[in-house]
């Protein structure tokens, strides 16, 4: 099967389309024929080398999430999957392949597209939980510091549903923020966080990175930062002791990954928030669709800053 991975971290020049063998499923596992793939933020950062300290290794195949078609069952799973359209996390890598392995998987919804199936499944999950880790209750203000992804528009989405006083996005263009503001947002702040009110009870950030203790100030009293991603890299050595500056200000601070949910926990979710697009009462929003073998073109955009939304990879059959 043709895979991309990441021969040389840094570039995305340093992804390489390869030929490699087609998994085989083991116990708990079943081998899905992808048609659609996500392209998410922590690929981008696995790219970089970023995680290199946590066993990610060149030679790495990326890829979080897939859909397609079950092909095959391992050993303990029922035979009635095969031919059942999915949606699946292939955990840490292996995504970016026309075949891919997964034990934690769901059924699609019969009108839902895989390549808005990708747009949503790990995006949603962590919307849901990020706001709930962030102890988000209807009523309060809510300000997402990287709107324009895939997860920061199932945020921004969620908390307007779940009833939020104002919805705050960052973002880097006013037109963003008016596609923004049609999905749920209220308030359209810079990149800077300049704009909008004094201050919010929840920050959702997908970004982090040098900029991050900035947004402290952004807080009200009692107010809560979950940080949900990393697309900037590392906050500063100093942003504890700069938020321990407003300690007066009882101040909560947070990350929270998608690991930490239960696969019953997450199947949940997800079979909710499928219905939920299969519906229309959720906005999937895909930036554009590329072919697997353009990969790198992908992650290009990503860098650039242009996506709005997420980009699927197509394995070409």
């Amino acid at each position: 099967m043709k895979a991309v991975a990441v021969q040389e971290f840094g570039s995305p020049e340093g992804m390489a389309v390869v030929d490699l063998a087609t998994p085989v499923p083991v116990r708990g596992q079943v081998l899905i024929a992808v048609e659609a793939i996500g392209v998410g933020g922590v690929d981008v950062v696995i790219r970089r080398g970023d995680l290199a300290a946590y066993g990610f290794r060149e030679g790495h195949v990326l890829g979080g999430e897939v859909a397609g078609t079950v092909i095959a069952a391992g050993d303990d799973v029922d035979t009635s999957w095969i031919g059942r359209r999915v949606w699946a996390a292939t955990g840490t890598g292996g995504g970016y392949a026309e075949y891919a392995v997964a034990a934690d998987f769901i059924a699609l919804p019969v009108t839902l597209s895989a390549v808005d199936a990708v747009a949503l499944g790990s995006a949603g999950l962590v919307a849901h939980f990020g706001l709930a880790h962030g102890r988000f209750v209807p009523g309060e203000s809510v300000l997402v510091r990287g709107a324009s992804g895939s997860l920061g528009i199932m945020t921004v989405q969620l908390a307007a549903l779940g009833g939020a006083g104002a919805v705050a996005v960052t973002t880097s263009s006013a037109a963003r923020g008016e596609r923004l503001r049609a999905l749920g947002a209220t308030e359209v702040l810079d990149r800077s966080g300049q704009g909008g009110r004094a201050g919010y009870d929840v920050i959702i950030d997908v970004v982090a990175g040098p900029d991050l203790p900035s947004f402290f100030g952004r807080l009200n009293p009692n107010g809560r930062m979950v940080v949900v991603g990393a697309v900037a890299g590392q906050p500063p050595d100093d942003f504890g002791t700069r938020m321990m500056g407003a300690f007066q200000k009882s101040l909560s601070f947070a990350t929270f990954s998608a690991s930490t949910v239960s696969e019953s926990d997450g199947r949940v979710v997800r079979a909710e928030q499928f219905a939920a697009a299969a519906r229309g009462e959720l906005r999937v929003v895909v930036h554009e669709q590329l072919p697997l073998t353009q990969a790198a073109l992908a992650h290009r955009k990503m860098d650039a800053g242009e996506v709005f939304g997420r980009i699927v990879l197509i394995p070409q059959g």
